[in-house]
């Protein structure tokens, strides 16, 4: 690698990375703080707090990952262009090495984005919800306290009327409103949580389960005993798609022994890929717009960071409501660069004026 290539190449990531670290800690923070029920109601700790934090990070970190990094190449550039040092590599003969630097950081980017999406994240998915899990079962077998109504997670509220000292729970009640079609309410005399070390199952004894719809109608269901997965109360209504979960080694693996591709398995594989393409789409389009030099002295001018932020939107946007896949936006933002850096690099005459 020349000089000229490694030193672009050390100051694009280096503005990216520090970005995207400042980023993190703050999004982490910011997590953090909105989970702080953790403590203050369900009796954890702190390192609880931290973890919870910290596993759901990789899906935010997917959204802003390849803006960090067009933002950084963007400052760089911008820098560069300052300092005259990008008139210098464009009259130096240093396109390439240009060219070269930014390949560097995107294969990078590409890199690390798939290896986030592929496994970091469903890795996490599954962690958080066996901890989420854990603390729900932590705090309906301990923690809870007695003759107070307790919300577990948004739309799930718990009562119990006293506890035992072997853990037996009596007066067992849960209403679940999570889904706005059926509203679910749990009763018993008795309860207790039990667990065989990957998950836990709430026993109810001698009670009743009552579903109440939306239009109105009522019914109900006595039981002697009942069992229900603790998780049941403390994930989203429906729970996590098995697919999430999944990270794409298995999902590949299970697909090749059975030799069935599913085509949801397809387009789970398709969408993680596409960040990938994020990130090549969003260092073309940074390289087009400032990768050249100019002698101009506009008045009022948008600050790269703002340009980047935009274009990351509008390729969200794009992507999101186009019916030809979550990857649309990407590709766009990669033919748009693609013509742009040819129109910015085709061969212009060169016009002498005579002097006088």
């Amino acid at each position: 690698m020349k000089r000229l290539t490694f030193y672009l190449a050390r100051l694009f990531a280096t503005d990216a990375l520090i970005l995207f670290g400042i980023a993190c800690f703050m999004m982490w923070m910011v997590q953090c703080l909105r989970a702080f029920d953790v403590v203050s109601v369900k009796g954890q700790g702190i390192l609880t707090l931290a973890l919870q934090g910290l596993l759901t990070m990789p899906p935010l970190a997917l959204v802003f990952f390849y803006v960090c990094v067009g933002i950084g190449l963007a400052r760089a550039l911008r820098a560069l262009q300052t300092n005259h040092e990008l008139h210098i590599v464009h009259i130096g003969n240093g396109i390439g090495s240009l060219w070269r630097a930014t390949m560097v950081v995107a294969g990078i980017g590409v890199v690390a984005v798939l290896l986030l999406s592929n496994y970091l994240e469903p890795h996490a998915m599954r962690r958080l919800a066996a901890l989420n899990a854990s603390v729900a079962a932590d705090m309906v077998s301990s923690t809870l306290k007695p003759r107070r109504f307790t919300q577990v997670t948004p739309g799930v509220v718990l009562l119990i009327g006293g506890r035992e000292g072997d853990g037996e729970i009596s007066e067992f009640f849960a209403d679940d409103r999570r889904d706005p079609e059926t509203r679910r309410t749990y009763i018993a005399e008795t309860a207790r949580v039990t667990g065989d070390g990957d998950s836990y199952v709430l026993e109810l004894r001698d009670g009743a389960l009552q579903y109440t719809e939306s239009d109105g109608r009522f019914s109900e269901i006595s039981f002697a005993r009942y069992d229900i997965g603790v998780e049941q109360f403390s994930q989203p209504i429906g729970g996590l798609d098995a697919l999430t979960t999944t990270d794409s080694f298995v999902l590949i693996g299970n697909a090749l022994s059975t030799g069935v591709w599913a085509p949801e398995v397809v387009e789970k594989l398709n969408t993680r890929m596409g960040e990938g393409l994020r990130v090549v789409g969003i260092c073309m389009l940074v390289l087009a717009i400032a990768g050249f030099p100019s002698g101009r002295r506009p008045r009022y001018t948008l600050p790269t960071e703002m340009v980047v932020l935009l274009l990351a939107f509008g390729e969200r946007g794009i992507s999101s409501y186009s019916p030809l896949g979550q990857t649309t936006g990407a590709w766009l933002m990669i033919l748009f660069a693609g013509i742009a850096l040819v129109w910015r690099l085709r061969p212009r005459k060169v016009v002498l004026e005579a002097l006088a």
